[in-house]
This record gives structure tokens, sequence and C-alpha cells, in this order.
């Protein structure tokens, strides 16, 4: 399918929940940009974003963490703050094309070997100075708290962070891979807008109790690796080979002893995108648009011809006989392996 600015000019926006955001309905994660999925090149990377803003994208995702991966295996170009500093240059100029958002709460441990979380009231207040400071910016329009502290209570950290809002400093608050229960919590004290977690048709952990919450709660859903870390592309194959620094590599789903199974239900993908004369990973997109929830995905990328692809998803009309089709080709029991390897840094907040 091909796409054109024009397509995604006139397209309706996203209301975000419990704000005055307005988005485009598929978003830009930048992640990758500084960590996980190999080389990257700032140059490319600032590009691409510029690019994306240009063609439409208004909705940018980052984090304060992204980068310092790298930095914990050697990689001097990369650290604490590193995604954030790229994209407060990508759009210098352009702040007011853009609704940023970012995290924070995951932090470097003290000896700069691993990191911890840390929700404390006086932790959020100085991180959201440091994202400011990093951003170039005088306001972050959606803040997350990337983790909650399991030493923290949920209302202490969120009540520091309907503060910000209070101060000007921030124009919304989200959390990420928060349970149903958190989420009731958190809302009671300061209206949540948007929720992130991974979701996409191999991933479906989220169905059961955490889309209801935010349908009843009125929260926005923003699934990250919506294209189920590049699995929904069909750009994997059995002889696919990760380069070095991709954390894929240690990936349980693509795994050896894995990947066979899960290759199955993305050949049903990708014969259905034939037919339908679009990418597969449009394919994918459309599916999760076509959600009964309030959602705006945020697929990750380094290429502007893939930021293209993914707005091309908007123009993908899909029939309720197909979602079920594609809902019940990519049944959770027929996904093999777990979300991340046990000592994975995803686990901790590092995913894009």
């Amino acid at each position: 399918m091909t796409f054109t600015p024009d397509d995604i000019a006139g397209s309706a926006r996203v209301l975000l929940g419990h704000s005055d955001l307005l988005v485009r309905p598929v978003g830009l994660g930048c992640m990758g940009m500084s960590q996980f999925y190999g080389a990257a090149d700032d140059a490319q990377s600032t590009s691409t974003v510029r690019e994306a803003l240009d063609v439409g994208i208004d909705f940018i995702d980052t984090a304060d963490i992204y980068g310092a991966a790298n930095m914990l295996v050697g990689d001097e170009n990369r650290g604490f703050g590193h995604n954030e500093q790229l994209i407060g240059g990508a759009i210098a100029g352009r702040r007011d094309e853009v609704v940023l958002a970012t995290k924070f709460a995951v932090r470097l441990t003290d000896d700069g070997k691993g990191v911890r979380i840390d929700g404390h009231p006086d932790y959020v207040a100085s991180a959201c100075e440091a994202s400011l400071s990093r951003l170039g910016v005088e306001v972050i329009d959606l803040y997350y708290a990337h983790r909650l502290d399991p030493n923290v209570p949920v209302e202490d950290t969120v009540g520091a962070m309907a503060r910000l809002v209070e101060q000007g400093k921030v124009r919304a608050i989200g959390l990420s891979e928060v349970t149903a229960p958190e989420l009731r919590r958190a809302h009671s004290v300061h209206p949540i807008t948007a929720l992130q977690s991974e979701y996409s048709l191999w991933e479906r952990g989220v169905e059961a109790e955490i889309l209801p919450a935010c349908r009843e709660l009125g929260v926005t859903f923003v699934p990250f690796s919506p294209l189920g870390r590049s699995m929904l592309t069909g750009a994997v194959g059995p002889e696919t080979r990760f380069s070095k620094g991709d954390f894929r590599i240690t990936d349980p789903r693509f795994s050896a002893e894995n990947l066979a199974t899960n290759l199955g239900p993305v050949q049903a993908l990708t014969a259905l995108a034939v037919n339908k004369h679009c990418r597969p990973g449009q394919l994918a997109l459309a599916w999760l648009l076509a959600q009964p929830f309030d959602i705006v995905p945020i697929p990750g990328t380094k290429r502007i011809d893939y930021v293209r692809e993914n707005l091309g998803a908007t123009n993908v009309p899909l029939s309720r006989d197909e979602i079920a089709y594609l809902g019940a080709a990519f049944a959770p029991d027929r996904i093999a392996g777990a979300r991340y390897a046990p000592n994975d840094p995803g686990r901790r907040g590092d995913e894009g």
C-alpha cells in the first residue's frame, strides 16, 4: 500500500484521556535510536524524527533511561539521557508540532552497573527537571512513571506527578506496565491520561483486565512493541541473524526452539496482507487500531521508510471477519516463549 503525507493530513485525531492532547492515530517510539536494536546513527535518527514530523507524526515517545543499556556494556557514545537529548535536538524549532512523552523511574544504581526503580516523590521532581533540560523544553506533554517502585505507595508517586501538573511542568500523566488495581489506585489520586504496555497480535496479556480498566476509567492505552519487535512485519525468518547489541538475540520468542512455532501465525498474517495489498506490519497495526478501545500504538523505528509504512496502517480497512480471523490466528496459546529472558533489562523497563 502506497502512502503520501496527504493521506494522513485529514485523518482523525485521538484525544488522549483526561487531557486536551490530540494526536494522530499512530505515534513514534524512539528507544531503538539509542539502545537494544543494534547499531544506531544519531544523524540518521535525527533526520527520521524530523521527517516523521513532516509526514504527520506528532506523538513522540522517549524515556530518560533510553541509552543507558549501551553504557552498561561499554558504549561511551550512549548513556542515561541520550535518547532525550537526541529527541530534544531533533524537535528544536518545531516544539508546537509535537505531543512529547517521556518517562522516569528506571535509574542507574549508585555503582553505575545496573538499574533500579525509584518512585520517591523527591526523585519524581528531580527527574522531571533533568528531562526538561535534556529535551530543551519548558513543559512535558505526557509524563509517565516507567515502572512503579514496589517500595513506594503508588499514591505517593502519582501525588508527586500531580504536583508537576500544578506547577505547569507537565500537562498530563501516565503509567507503564501496571496492573488494573494499581491503575485504579493511581487514578483516584489524579486522572491518568495514558497507560503504556506491550500489546500486539502476538502479546495479548492486557486484554483480560488492563484494557477493560482503561475503558472504565477513560484512560488511553498506548501499546509499545505493536509489531512484535519486528516479527509482525514479516522481516524475520528461520535464517535471520541479529547484530551485536540487539536484545532479540536472547529474546525467548526468537530462540531456535520457539521461532518455528511463532512464524506459523505470521504466515497467516502475511497471506492476508497480500490479499489486501498492504504490508504485514500495516495489517498488524490496523488490527490494533480496530480494537474497541482508545488505542494509540507507538511502533519504533530508526528509518523514515518504516515511519511512512506504519502510518499507512490507518488506510487499511478490516472487516469483522478479518479482525476475528487474525485474533484466532494469533491466539495466545499459539505463541511460544515468555516476553523476556529472566535477566533481560526489558523486565525492568528498558523497552520501547
